[in-house]
């Protein structure tokens, strides 16, 4: 993934709100049998721009998902959220997860599926088309998700970018 343009936030600055987008039930072969365990993966996020990831592993759901969250708190990332939507339209990909995102008009809702639908909420984007094309695997797809938020760019980067003014950038 390419967040080296998005600088990481400090949870302990921010209230962040957590959501459990899967639990899977993983086995271990042993001499003896099998050991099972859960792995969880967690979104955090503020809900005005902050989001991010983790992925717990324990013997027991509470400390996977515990576990998941500490994760998450250490890999926040900025996301630009304008006006309730994304500034363009992206594609992520990650592995066999393909994802595409669109703005939409105010009104419109969070129109996507399971986990990408967690990482859009809890980035605070309120109008939004997106689409999961790839692997429905939910690994794969928040990763996804979150490759496409660290491509965004919003209008004042662009402005500084081609060394041009903000008003002749997206109109605004």
């Amino acid at each position: 993934m390419s967040q080296k343009s998005i600088r990481s936030i400090k949870a302990s600055e921010i209230e962040l709100k957590e959501k459990v987008v899967a639990i899977k039930r993983v086995a271990k072969v042993v001499k003896g049998g099998r050991r099972f365990s859960f792995s969880a993966i967690v979104v955090v996020g503020n809900g005005n721009g902050v989001v991010g990831y983790g992925l717990g592993k324990a013997n027991e759901v509470t400390d996977a998902i515990t576990k998941g969250i500490d994760d998450a708190k250490k890999n926040l990332v900025k996301v630009p959220v304008r006006k309730g939507t994304l500034p363009h339209e992206v594609i992520g990909k990650f592995g066999g997860g393909l994802v595409l995102m669109k703005p939409a008009s105010p009104g419109t809702g969070v129109i996507a599926g399971g986990a990408m639908r967690a990482v859009l909420e809890s980035a605070g984007v309120k109008d939004v088309l997106a689409k999961s094309k790839g692997s429905s695997n939910p690994h794969n797809v928040v990763k996804a998700s979150f490759d496409a938020l660290a491509k965004l760019r919003d209008a004042f980067t662009i402005s500084q970018g081609r060394g041009v003014e903000l008003s002749k950038v997206f109109n605004g």
